[in-house]
């Protein structure tokens, strides 16, 4: 298991989360509210914490203290946001120009396959398999 799968895994109760954070969970949900984090619900509702939403809370809790606004809070998130976008959009480009075209035909045919196993179509725009069930 890689340790990027490791850091995204839901597995904090809110109580062990305000523990680690030293927030309130009145303060952890505004965050919520706000778009700031995602933890994920369990079926009966329960909110789960990842490490990176714990990391993203103690980054918030810092730029409390620093006096930034919520509104900074905001942008300053996006842009790391955009910015590790754009660093795995690199990675995935990097990784893809490695393929072999034998590599690439095979990975092209088991998503076809995959698609249409499990009868959902791709749902990239003008995509034909979605025309072929």
């Amino acid at each position: 298991m890689s340790d990027e799968v490791r850091r995204s895994m839901p597995l904090f109760p809110i109580g062990i989360v305000m523990q680690l954070t030293e927030l309130s969970a009145r303060q952890i949900r505004y965050y919520e509210e706000h778009g700031l984090i995602f933890p994920a619900r369990t079926e009966s509702n329960r909110r789960h914490y990842s490490f990176y939403d714990v990391d993203r809370l103690l980054e918030i809790k810092s730029l409390l203290e620093q006096k930034v606004n919520l509104a900074g809070i905001k942008q300053i998130l996006s842009m790391k946001d955009e910015q590790a976008r754009g660093k795995f959009e690199e990675q995935k480009v990097s990784a893809k120009e490695d393929l072999s075209n034998a590599e690439l035909r095979k990975l092209l045919r088991s998503e076809l396959i995959d698609a249409g196993r499990f009868n959902k179509p791709d749902s990239r725009p003008g995509h034909m398999t979605r025309f072929f069930h």
